[in-house]
């Protein structure tokens, strides 16, 4: 077994997946160059929803946008929309006839037209779900019935009978070879994504993964049947070993865990895939903590900021709304040595490789907006165009759209979702400016609170003295900027007005009480 002091001469490959186990939590960092690329969390109080399976029950049937609640045994029922709905399903469900329909294409067919959620489902029916994205803000959790169950080599889609090979596998020979090799043991109706890591693996390797993927799927719909509606049927395997999954591959020089059996675990399950693989998992053995050695605390606290330094003085400023996220690209410092239009350019290339990153490290999803400082050039906004489709295309494993630049500067993109952000795992909504990033001036809290008191002491046609009981600040606020007001007040309700304060109230809390 592997155990490593110094986990930073493991190699000549600057990537490493970092793991640290607490009875609590499980953290998952992606490095590469000592940059956090990406970080995953498990809190073990909390169940994580994302590829989980649930025997579904349909509460709601709302036509007019296609869509069905689902209770699913959570708070908020998810949300099934029709695009999401196996169209083998739809044809069971509106069609009597379809077992007469000899070809899959034919159902296809018959389906793409007759597509409607309320002739698909009724409230009370019970069906197999997959969340394909977790509740966010005031939405409950996503669903599908098309589903999919990773795997090192193969992404099985039991219930959608196509093949398809990532992109990133170039060779012809090589994606026919595997297209052969998937078709060939693939039982019929289910199909497959094959995964870029499959590229030159023996067709034992795939074989092996694909089979374990299909004895699973055997297992959950076994589980379904008896299942009762709001059970989980089945989760994905554990963020660690999601990791090594999903992650090493050659680029990886090392995989490093400060958890004796979390390594253990590791190495038994590398060994199941890619047997050559499981020498690059170490064991940390050090007194200071992994986080800290590597410098990803520091990192996970910079990603929770507005603003991200670039190395040469400028700066980015991201904010997300619930709608979408806006990036502003600055030049802060940076001068440069040239003319002022390659200074902008350098600066604008700079900025779109870091904001592939920051979108991946904060999981950004949905519609971006992009302000990059303004070129001329024609030619510089082509060239920034095409490096920014490249740099997702090459560093993010997640589809996304972009326009070209405009004449303003702005590239709009969308990125698919997935999970929540980074932000709204780790922090929680101001309960004071309900994440606005603004409170409410002490101007505008007192002038508040002075109408609200002089429409109550004019409906409840109070007289003589009256107390008023404001919070410390505001109570300063008024003392000092509004005691004119206060005077006129007093001369407009007849009657005087004793000005107290209380250390417990909040800043826009007040209370009356008159004297008699």
């Amino acid at each position: 077994m592997s155990i490593i002091s110094n986990p930073i001469e493991t190699g000549n490959s600057v990537k490493k997946i970092i793991i640290n186990e607490e009875i609590w939590q499980t953290r998952v960092a992606i490095l590469d160059d000592d940059k956090l690329q990406d970080i995953c969390f498990d809190f073990h109080n909390k169940m994580d929803l994302e590829r989980c399976f649930f025997k579904g029950k349909v509460s709601k049937v709302l036509p007019g946008i296609q869509t069905a609640f689902v209770n699913i045994g959570q708070p908020k029922a998810g949300f099934l929309h029709i695009n999401e709905v196996d169209r083998t399903l739809a044809a069971e469900k509106i069609f009597s006839d379809v077992e007469e329909v000899q070809e899959r294409s034919d159902v296809t067919r018959m389906v793409k037209h007759a597509m409607d959620i309320g002739k698909i489902f009724k409230e009370g029916d019970e069906t197999l779900v997959q969340v394909i994205k977790e509740p966010i803000y005031e939405k409950g959790a996503k669903l599908t019935t098309c589903f999919t169950l990773p795997g090192k080599f193969v992404v099985l889609m039991p219930n959608i009978p196509q093949i398809g090979i990532s992109k990133k596998i170039e060779s012809r020979t090589e994606r026919t070879r595997l297209k052969d090799l998937i078709q060939k043991k693939l039982p019929k109706g289910m199909g497959a994504i094959v995964r870029t890591t499959a590229e030159n693996r023996a067709e034992k390797d795939i074989q092996k993964d694909l089979s374990f993927l299909i004895t699973t799927w055997k297992s959950i719909i076994r589980k379904s049947k008896k299942a009762n509606p709001g059970d989980k049927i089945h989760e994905d395997i554990p963020v660690s070993l999601r990791a090594v999954r999903d992650h090493l591959d050659e680029e990886v020089s090392a995989v490093i865990v400060d958890n004796k059996e979390t390594q253990k675990s590791l190495i038994r399950f590398v060994k199941n895939f890619t047997p050559e693989q499981a020498q690059k998992i170490f064991l940390y053995d050090d007194n200071i903590p992994i986080f800290d050695k590597f410098n990803i605390e520091k990192q996970i606290d910079e990603a929770l900021q507005k603003k991200v330094q670039l190395k040469s003085g400028g700066s980015l400023i991201i904010e997300s709304t619930e709608a979408m996220c806006v990036v502003d690209v600055n030049t802060g410092r940076y001068t440069g040595k040239g003319k002022a239009e390659e200074t902008i350019f350098e600066t604008n290339i700079e900025a779109a490789e870091e904001i592939v990153r920051q979108l991946r490290l904060r999981n950004i999803g949905g519609l971006i907006v992009i302000d990059f400082i303004d070129m001329s050039s024609s030619a510089h906004k082509q060239k920034l165009s095409r490096f920014l489709e490249k740099t997702l295309k090459e560093k993010d494993k997640y589809q996304s759209v972009m326009l070209k630049v405009s004449e303003f500067g702005l590239v709009q993109m969308t990125r698919k979702r997935s999970g929540k952000t980074l932000f709204q795992q780790l922090m929680n909504v101001c309960p004071t400016c309900n994440a606005q990033g603004y409170i409410k001036s002490n101007s505008t809290i007192s002038f508040d609170i002075l109408k609200r008191f002089e429409n109550q002491v004019e409906n409840e046609g109070c007289k003589g003295s009256i107390i008023l009981v404001v919070s410390t600040k505001i109570f300063d606020y008024l003392v000092h900027n509004e005691f004119q007001s206060l005077l006129l007040l007093e001369e407009k309700l007849l009657c005087k007005i004793i000005l107290e304060s209380n250390d417990e109230f909040e800043e826009s809390q007040f209370s009356i009480e008159k004297i008699n």
